[in-house]
């Protein structure tokens, strides 16, 4: 399974220097002003998994869709990201050439301190046939950007970003676990991003600066991003990863 890294579970109190929180999330797909009783069924949930070459011969539920290795080459580059962000390996991660068995699990509760970790997306219970993620960190000021995209069979790309969608209806905020920070999340949807995209910002009275989540869909693709930052709240840093990732993936998702 994808991991959450070190950096993201830094948080800053004001009066510390730069460390910041990535923030993770654990709601399932959320509605408005109430926690879902379970999570949208994806489509063909149950199909086995399946090896893409053999899939596409015989014109399975996942021929036409990428694999974790083409996803991987669809990233930002580290040319993208300033000076002083290095890689992560240990949050370098993908589906490789074979598809994962997609999988739909009940959430009747979201868990909102998911919203502090890279694989946030889990928070819908929705797992796509293939992924691929990586994330640069500064290790100076303990700034990230994480970022990942994942693909889903059918139409289910759309219910996940949906799902996205509602997050701070039924997560408006949450407490940090681990400085017991109380952080406030807002959403608001993104414009001329894709076939569509949300803005998350998550903010505190105790961080130096903010975080942003950045969810668009691109086809049966569902591009999203994490940034941490201790100047502003992340949505800039943010939005320009995800039109990055959008591009990249216009014409092959």
């Amino acid at each position: 399974m994808r991991q959450i890294s070190s950096a993201a579970r830094l948080l800053t109190v004001a009066a510390l220097p730069l460390a910041l929180t990535a923030c993770s999330f654990t709601a399932a797909k959320a509605t408005p002003k109430a926690a879902p009783k379970a999570a949208p069924k994806a489509a063909g949930s149950k199909a086995a998994a399946a090896a893409p070459s053999a899939a596409a011969a015989a014109g399975g539920p996942n021929k036409g869709l990428l694999t974790g290795r083409q996803l991987k080459a669809l990233l930002a580059p580290a040319s993208f990201f300033a000076s002083g962000f290095t890689a992560d390996p240990e949050l370098a991660r993908d589906t490789g050439d074979t598809y994962q068995l997609p999988a739909t699990a009940d959430v009747p509760t979201p868990d909102c301190t998911k919203l502090g970790g890279t694989s946030w997306t889990e928070i819908t219970g929705i797992t796509g046939v293939s992924f691929a993620q990586d994330a640069y960190v500064n290790k100076d000021s303990s700034e990230e950007f994480a970022q990942e995209i994942d693909v889903y069979r059918d139409t289910t790309a759309t219910t996940v970003l949906d799902a996205l969608g509602k997050v701070s209806m039924a997560c408006p905020g949450y407490t940090d676990g681990a400085t017991h920070a109380k952080v406030t999340v807002a959403e608001k949807p993104l414009a001329g991003v894709g076939d569509g995209a949300w803005v998350i910002t998550e903010t505190s009275s105790a961080w130096q600066g903010g975080t942003t989540l950045v969810a668009a869909r691109v086809g049966t693709s569902v591009v999203t991003v994490l940034v941490s930052s201790s100047t502003d709240n992340g949505a800039a840093g943010g939005t320009k990863l995800a039109k990055q990732l959008v591009a990249s993936l216009k014409g092959r998702a």
